[in-house]
């Protein structure tokens, strides 16, 4: 999906526009225009006195009088016309859509702010004084906000008593849904479906004795079946270098807290312990005796550290030439031997067959080579702990209240809040729309999506897309053949708006989700069967073709991706709503919103990581030396600036967050020079009542209240560490402290926080 000023000056500035939105209002010919009166009144007079020398004394008089009279009435319409031309009311919009979403940005401004010194205080200060956390929210944003609306219509639609819907996956995702929400029926079955699943995977030291030799068959199992990911992941997607076809990948996992730098860094020993306190809980809820658990957990805790000792962070990892490597499944046995490989991908990816010369996309060489030694080197025992803790993680969620309880406290520690506030209609919401997220879509399109935003979010697209190819032009530092190359991607990008549309054909819908069997009255159940569900769906794909359609996010998502191995972009429809986008809203207001979105999606294909793939989505070298030595050049002077930046006294990672940053200032750049087209080919728009804000500065003003957001201390530390996008306030604060657009149409002075001297541009 994931970003000062004189205000006298700033009033002299609308004044201009002000000046010029009432020129194109009036037409060439208009009698209401100063000009055109002027120029009427010339030639009227050279007529009238022309033959004066022939006329009598009284004609002259009763002339002269007329003569006056028509001055006079000539005067007053005059006066009337520019009067009436100069009425500020004129050039305002005061339709109920203009006046509701000029209250809502002014209610979030804080004018007390100087908008150079801080523009995100200045277009914030008055929403984030508005908003105080919610209980049991972590972080609080118009996405959070928007996600909440979409939320409370699909419950709206699935507590229907009057739901009777021709589509076998919809009941699909209304019996889920319910079977989630039976709080009763949970309580009653307590522990017993995940001690069982337990003893069937051939049990647990910590809750019975054990004493196998099973290490292959259990990873088989929990790695198979039921999704958990000890040690690496396995997959089956795009082959990044040949995008026609998919291929198993392998790459590095295995930690159950969001990064490795909680285990690793002192700072982290709160959630560390709350972490241990954790697992004790959750393994003496399931049988287990409290000493003895006590030590396995904590001997499953430092192996997990020992796990992320070797796990490469995700700023390291951010060339994908360099860390792709496609081997035979025979190699990576020679790579990784403590794993019998081919057993193992051949259970996983069940029933298909494979032999020890099928390709794998290794990501993470170094680490399985260490993971392999790791494992070889550590009891079996304890890596039987290890991999039954990572199937204990994944069922506990669907459990009793007691297991509710024991997340929260881990919440707490870690983002500084309480799930349970979440009221659990909500929580089976967002679990629906993980699983049977398509069919969750179809309910809510049907219900909410404007079709004719699909044809106007597609005409932005190639505004924004034309604006981006016209900047090309103008980059000094790319030489001529990669610029072109550059172009065609760009031309190349297709784009998925609201729905992928195999979601409104009933029979197509049922298809996606046949074979996944649903009940009422069981979610534990529910939740193992879309696991076993989701295997063999990975494995059907091996063999086939990648599908170009096939979306990584639903309908209601509150987001947007690019794919670079698909070359394409992705607006679901959640996204498409204020204050992203509405129909009757300015169209400075839309391209701020929803057309910087576009353009940050658009601008991810030329990011350091989107630039290594070609128009065709293949991983390969398609860029002149020079330009790629110039493009690392201007990162550099990126990565700098954002690790500049602190959040509560610490730094952002420059390195983690470059991708992003570049998509925020590419998309911001592009979406504006795409609005002020819009602008030179349709006219000035009437501009919003009570803001005080030019058109281009109400531009800015909208693309910095999409990122108004207010979050708890855990979270921020959170977020530094794992997220590649930069926190809300910097996405801002970044973005338009690089754009000279911006310091033009707010007068920022030069050496003002938001207008350095000192920019960083890439594209």
């Amino acid at each position: 999906m994931r970003r000062d000023l004189s205000l006298g000056k700033m009033s002299n500035y609308k004044r201009a526009t002000f000046e010029e939105e009432e020129g194109t209002d009036v037409p060439a010919d208009g009698a209401i225009s100063p000009d055109s009166v002027e120029v009427g009144f010339r030639k009227g007079g050279i007529q009238f006195f022309g033959p004066l020398g022939r006329r009598t004394q009284l004609e002259v008089v009763l002339a002269g009088l007329l003569l006056a009279s028509l001055l006079a009435l000539f005067g007053c319409a005059v006066t009337l016309g520019v009067r009436y031309n100069r009425d500020p009311s004129r050039s305002l919009c005061l339709t109920e859509a203009c006046v509701t979403v000029a209250s809502k940005i002014v209610e979030s401004l804080d004018r007390t702010v100087d908008p150079c010194q801080d523009f995100y205080q200045y277009a914030c200060g008055g929403w984030i004084r508005k908003n105080p956390l919610p209980d049991g929210r972590s972080r609080w944003s118009t996405f959070n906000s928007i996600w909440d609306q979409n939320q409370a219509v699909l419950k709206h639609l699935l507590e229907n008593g009057t739901f009777n819907s021709s589509s076998e996956a919809e009941k699909k995702a209304q019996f889920y849904y319910l079977s989630c929400l039976n709080e009763q029926r949970i309580e009653e079955l307590g522990a017993q479906p995940l001690v069982d699943l337990i003893a069937k995977t051939g049990g647990w030291n910590i809750t019975e004795t054990w004493d196998k030799d099973n290490f292959m068959d259990v990873l088989k199992t929990v790695s198979g079946p039921y999704r958990a990911q000890p040690f690496f992941t396995v997959g089956v997607s795009v082959d990044p270098k040949n995008s026609n076809s998919n291929v198993i990948q392998v790459d590095q996992s295995g930690l159950f807290l969001p990064s490795r730098d909680y285990y690793l860094n002192k700072t982290n020993e709160k959630v560390l312990k709350a972490y241990l306190d954790y697992m004790v809980e959750l393994g003496l809820l399931l049988g287990g005796d409290k000493n003895s658990t006590q030590n396995q957990m904590q001997q499953i805790l430092d192996f997990e550290t020992a796990l992320a000792n070797i796990t490469v962070p995700q700023d390291e990892r951010r060339d994908e030439e360099k860390i792709y490597h496609k081997i035979t499944i025979a190699e990576l046995q020679t790579l990784a031997p403590a794993v019998e490989w081919l057993d193992y991908l051949s259970s996983v990816l069940s029933p298909l067959e494979l032999n020890d010369t099928e390709p794998v996309v290794v990501y993470a060489k170094e680490y399985l080579q260490q993971v392999s030694e790791l494992i070889n080197k550590t009891d079996r025992n304890l890596l039987n702990n290890y991999m039954i803790w990572n199937l204990v993680q994944k069922g506990a969620s669907s459990l009793d209240q007691r297991f509710e309880n024991a997340q929260d406290k881990l919440l707490e520690s870690l983002y500084g809040t309480k799930k349970s506030c979440t009221p659990r209609w909500q929580t089976c919401i967002g679990n629906t729309d993980d699983t049977l997220g398509f069919a969750l879509g179809a309910l809510f399109v049907n219900a909410t999506f404007d079709k004719h935003s699909k044809e106007i979010a597609e005409g932005m697209i190639n505004e924004i897309r034309t604006a981006f190819q016209d900047a090309l032009d103008h980059l000094n530092w790319m030489d001529d053949q990669t610029r072109k190359a550059a172009k065609e991607k760009a031309d190349d990008i297709y784009d998925m708006i609201g729905y992928p549309d195999f979601i409104l054909d009933p029979k197509e819908l049922d298809d996606v989700y046949d074979g996944y069997d649903v009940s009422e009255d069981n979610f534990f159940q529910n939740m193992l069967n879309f696991y076993n569900f989701s295997a063999r769906v990975m494995a059907d794909q091996l063999r086939k073709p990648p599908n170009k359609d096939q979306w990584s996010m639903t309908p209601p998502t509150v987001n947007a991706y690019y794919m670079p191995t698909k070359n394409g972009i992705v607006f679901p429809a959640g996204i498409l709503q204020a204050p992203f986008y509405a129909r009757d809203h300015p169209k400075a207001l839309n391209f701020g919103g929803i057309g910087v979105v576009m353009g940050h999606e658009l601008t991810h294909a030329f990011d350091d990581q989107g630039r290594e793939y070609d128009k065709t989505g293949n991983l390969r070298p398609w860029w002149q030396n020079s330009s790629v030595d110039a493009f690392k050049n201007r990162t550099e002077c990126m990565v700098d600036q954002y690790t500049q930046y602190t959040i509560n006294g610490e730094h952002i990672n420059g390195k983690q967050t470059l991708g992003e940053n570049i998509a925020d200032n590419g998309g911001l750049k592009a979406a504006y020079h795409a609005y002020r087209s819009w602008v030179k080919t349709n006219g000035e728009e009437k501009s919003l009542p009570a803001v005080n804000l030019t058109n281009d500065q109400l531009f800015f003003v909208g693309f910095a209240q999409v990122w108004c957001s207010v979050r708890t201390p855990e979270s921020a530390h959170e977020g530094l560490m794992t997220d590649p996008h930069s926190p809300p306030k910097y996405r801002v604060i970044g973005t338009l402290s690089n754009s000279p657009d911006f310091s033009q149409h707010f007068n920022c002075p030069l050496g003002s926080p938001m207008n350095s001297g000192h920019r960083c541009e890439v594209w």
